[in-house]
């Protein structure tokens, strides 16, 4: 993990570049966006959208997402994911999308 210092300074004015249109389902959409692994070398964003039962990734520029894992309700069938709170990407297997899902007590 990256030291951000003291000294840091930011641009003052950003951009969205995923959701941006209200908490929904839509693929324009997030609810409760909880994970967020930053692929810099394909230039996408991908996010545990916790609320919406869904990983989703972004490409940069893109105007919608992708469902790349979920999306189909809450449960734990092979096209569920419950409550996704944590993604990563690990780029040096053939499976590279992982996900770690866990339940509020």
């Amino acid at each position: 993990m990256a030291n951000i210092y003291v000294s840091a300074t930011w641009k003052q004015n950003g951009m969205t570049v995923a959701g941006g249109n209200g908490p929904g389902n839509a693929t324009n959409q997030l609810a409760t966006p909880m994970g967020l692994f930053v692929d810099d070398d394909n230039h996408m964003l991908v996010i545990a959208d916790r609320a919406n039962n869904r990983i989703i990734q972004w490409k940069i520029g893109d105007t919608n997402g992708q469902v790349v894992a979920g999306g189909n309700g809450y449960g734990t069938g092979l096209n569920q994911v419950e409550l996704p709170k944590h993604v990563l990407i690990d780029k040096r297997q053939t499976v590279s999308l992982f996900l770690r899902v866990l339940l509020d007590k």
